[in-house]
């Protein structure tokens, strides 16, 4: 594959690094500010639930820093340490931001009822598609070359829907957040979380994307 792939596995790596590390910082950053309503994150995210009638998703704490997640299967907020029990605009944000995706799932939001029902296929195709890829190289069949492309394209589809459940999930929370009259630096590095988090998944689609012109540029080769 040559220079052109090291190139891009370089840049993605970089991308993906830097992405990581900003998150990072803004997430330790804002973790050190209190936040004025004295609410752990927990707390905060079960305020916001129960606002909007979830009284039955069940809000639970797990290991490992920025993990958080919302399963619409248990319909389990789960929600790392820091943010669980973090009172801070960090702890806010993030809980809040989780809590957003119980508010898409209750209301079907579409974009996430899509990508949940990618997961199954975008686990196979993710696991299976180099195989099929190369194959197609070795046996000089163009056709394989193609449908481990077109497996490779349900991955890059479900990082392009992720993001409007994402950004919207940020929306949902800062609106929540804007709500609670907070002052302007609060307000802000909220907002700095989330958009600094949203930077991550923009990174993750913009890669999967140049992955895909890529092999599909080698095909023409």
């Amino acid at each position: 594959m040559g220079m052109g792939y090291i190139l891009l596995m370089v840049v993605s790596v970089g991308l993906g690094l830097a992405t990581q590390a900003f998150i990072k910082s803004q997430y330790n950053k804002w973790s050190r500010v209190g936040i004025s309503t004295m609410e752990t994150g927990a707390q905060a995210a079960r305020r916001m639930l129960d606002a909007n009638g979830l009284y039955d998703v069940r809000i639970q704490p797990i290991s490992g820093t920025l993990t958080d997640n919302y399963s619409p299967k248990t319909r389990v907020l789960s929600l790392s340490q820091g943010v669980y029990s973090g009172r801070s605009v960090a702890s806010t944000a993030v809980a809040c931001h989780e809590a957003g995706h119980a508010l898409q799932h209750a209301s079907n939001y579409a974009p996430l009822t899509f990508r949940t029902n990618l997961v199954p296929a975008v686990n196979l195709a993710s696991n299976l598609w180099i195989i099929v890829f190369i194959l197609g190289f070795s046996l000089n069949s163009l056709g394989l070359v193609y449908v481990g492309l077109a497996l490779f394209a349900i991955a890059v589809l479900f990082q392009l829907v992720t993001l409007p459940v994402e950004f919207d999930a940020s929306n949902r929370a800062l609106a929540f957040v804007d709500a609670q009259g907070l002052p302007t630096q609060e307000s802000s590095g909220a907002k700095s979380v989330l958009k600094a988090a949203a930077l991550t998944y923009v990174a993750a689609a913009l890669t999967s994307i140049l992955q895909l012109l890529y092999f599909m540029g080698l095909t023409r080769e």
